[in-house]
């Protein structure tokens, strides 16, 4: 028994070892697993704005966040136009006051050559007029250049995910909303149609006209004379019917349309 202990002490010392082995080889192998199936989304984006500098120091922000990435810049709208040809981004943000041809000029250039390019532009103040001429263009954010960056990465990250951060001042702003429906309004007259078809009933349509004029459901409700229960289940049946994720998404859209005219605030 002796002799044979220190073969018995070896065998279990290599049974040890052979399943700590092991146990390592399938910590290591879900490792790898779960490393190659954790895929960041990253989306690319051109910077486009005169000064270097404050491209570099937007470049270097960007650098240091894992879902975004600078495939190119430009200083002046030909080199963007230029840029985007060759590196086919995912989305661009535009300066309002580029030298020459200026950024709400320049982004039709682009949504007509990259119709899928998101576009975010950076303006000095919120003016009326350069919001609707952004919304004419088909940029999905408008965004004061003196926003923070946190804000600016939060507004770039929605666009990133389909959305138009742009929709919510055609509500909140009452000269918006006005010039907004106005050229929809001019639109529905040059547009000859014979009948405008809409997939919303006669009532849901009721609903998204109050909608559209800011009211709240215990508003809409009252005016209806429905219960406040009634009124949510018509909106949740309007954003399922129209496949878009909020209530600004539906209001632009009916407006779009020309289903609706919004009471703006402001006007009788």
């Amino acid at each position: 028994m002796l002799r044979r202990r220190p073969v018995l002490v070896s065998v279990v010392r290599f049974v040890r070892l052979f399943v700590f082995s092991e146990s390592m080889a399938y910590n290591i192998k879900r490792y790898d697993q779960a490393k190659s199936t954790f895929i960041v989304s990253v989306t690319s984006i051109v910077l486009v704005h005169e000064h270097t500098l404050f491209r570099e120091g937007l470049r270097y922000n960007i650098a240091n966040i894992s879902d975004f990435v600078v495939v190119g810049e430009a200083s002046n709208g030909q080199q963007a136009i230029k840029v985007i040809d060759e590196t086919q981004p995912d989305m661009v943000l535009i300066d309002l006051n580029l030298p020459g041809v200026n950024g709400l000029e320049i982004a039709r250039v682009i949504k007509r050559a990259h119709p899928q390019v998101a576009l975010v532009l950076l303006a000095p103040s919120m003016q009326s007029d350069h919001i609707v001429r952004a919304i004419r263009a088909g940029f999905a954010a408008y965004l004061v250049s003196k926003i923070s960056w946190d804000d600016l990465l939060t507004a770039l990250r929605e666009v990133a995910q389909g959305r138009y951060p742009i929709n919510d001042l055609v509500l909140s702003r009452a000269d918006v909303a006005a010039q907004v429906l106005d050229d929809f309004r001019i639109m529905s007259m040059v547009i000859e149609t014979e009948q405008i078809y809409s997939p919303l009933s006669a009532r849901e349509l009721q609903v998204l006209e109050l909608v559209a004029a800011g009211q709240t459901n215990k508003e809409i409700a009252l005016v209806l004379d429905i219960s406040n229960q009634t009124v949510k289940n018509h909106v949740s049946s309007i954003l399922r019917k129209l496949a878009v994720n909020d209530r600004t998404q539906a209001v632009v859209y009916a407006i779009q349309q020309g289903w609706i005219q919004p009471i703006v605030p402001g006007n009788s």
